[in-house]
């Protein structure tokens, strides 16, 4: 089958004199592929977070294609559990790195093929090739954040673990409980603890010291959570970024979730529309049309999950106290005398709009026409 040429038609695509490699990070070793986009690449391993042995490997491959010392190197890899030091690190060293999603790399259609962390790794460096040579859609690459950028999400991001690790521990108390016909509503506070001191004698012995075990660690999960969320309290009054001040105006948005917000999508990354956004977020339609079939598979859910579901859960809030919003008049017009499942599907709707009026909003200073400010504020704004 003749190639498609579609994509780089008048286009130069001649290899010069440039090593390009690609690493497959593993969490005892990395496999490296290399070469000039010429010859058959060369592939060794070393061991993992091992540089000085990375930067043998690229003289290695520079002396067996014939390379200058000062030749430009090419470097990729998958964005995933080492994060961006190894990137930070590449720059250093003069070599052009790219962090790449994995979930926009192409798979083999076939129902059986074969899959090592070697042709994975030589699939890498094909596509770098592409990419370098003009095929700039090859793949979606990932942009990367300062160190500063990337600890100030530390923040929430623990809020969350620790938020949901209460939880668990919340329902295994209650799950030990009744097994013994035992139901409490709130585990914690002073009306358990009388309750628990009046109970406990009841249980058997092992059971009531995992309780109480229980009990200890969600003490320590709550005295955490109260004690980070004093420090992003306090941080974001301080005016760590103009976003949150701006955000936390709205009726409707919490100092929380505008935290988030800025961390996490509005505080380091560029947007040119709300297309661009609304792909940052997932909340784009994934249409799947072939021949005479088309059917609508909903939304990609491929961007920034904290974000996606927090613009979720903004919508229903948005529509609770911002009443006499734009949007909040479109969605009761559209979606608020249907059934619950058109309503779900119109929520999310509503959530994409939201996003890109609050990216508008901090951004260029328009305020979502309609939209009710906090006591304190002017009451009423129209864009």
């Amino acid at each position: 089958m003749d190639a498609p040429d579609t994509v780089l038609r008048w286009q130069n695509t001649t290899t010069v004199s440039r090593l390009y490699m690609a690493f497959e990070l593993g969490d005892k070793s990395w496999k490296l592929s290399l070469g000039d986009g010429r010859r058959a690449p060369s592939r060794c391993t070393v061991a993992a977070g091992d540089t000085t042995a990375v930067l043998t490997a690229v003289a290695n491959a520079k002396a067996r294609c014939h390379l200058s010392a000062d030749a430009p190197v090419y470097s990729c890899y998958e964005a995933g559990r080492d994060g961006f030091w190894i990137h930070r690190w590449l720059t250093g060293q003069g070599i052009a790195n790219l962090v790449v999603d994995s979930a926009s790399i192409e798979v083999n259609r076939r129902a059986r093929r074969a899959k090592t962390d070697r042709l994975d790794s030589d699939k890498l460096l094909s596509m770098l090739i592409r990419y370098h040579t003009g095929e700039r859609r090859v793949w979606a690459v990932a942009r990367i954040p300062t160190p500063e950028q990337e600890g100030d999400r530390r923040l929430h991001r623990e809020l969350e673990r620790l938020r949901h690790e209460r939880t668990a521990h919340t329902n295994r108390i209650r799950s030990l409980l009744v097994l013994h016909n035992l139901r409490v509503k709130y585990v914690g506070g002073r009306v358990w603890t009388h309750w628990w001191t009046r109970q406990r004698d009841l249980l058997a012995p092992g059971l009531r010291g995992e309780i109480d075990r229980e009990c200890e660690r969600l003490a320590l999960v709550r005295q955490q959570i109260r004690s980070l969320e004093v420090q992003q309290e306090r941080r974001a009054c301080s005016g760590a970024h103009p976003g949150m001040a701006l955000l936390a105006q709205l009726a409707g948005i919490g100092s929380g979730s505008a935290w988030t917000l800025v961390r996490e999508l509005f505080g380091w990354r560029q947007f040119h529309n709300g297309r661009e956004l609304a792909g940052c977020l997932g909340l784009t339609p994934t249409p799947c049309a072939s021949g005479t079939s088309e059917v609508e598979l909903g939304i990609s859910k491929a961007g920034n999950r904290r974000c996606r579901w927090l613009m979720v859960e903004l919508a229903w809030s948005w529509l609770r106290l911002q009443p006499d919003s734009k949007l909040s008049h479109w969605f009761n017009e559209r979606f608020a005398g249907a059934g619950k499942r058109l309503r779900r599907i119109g929520i999310v709707a509503l959530a994409r709009r939201l996003a890109i009026a609050l990216w508008r909003f901090i951004e260029h200073g328009e305020i979502p026409e309609g939209a009710i400010l906090k006591p304190g504020k002017v009451n009423t704004v129209k864009a």
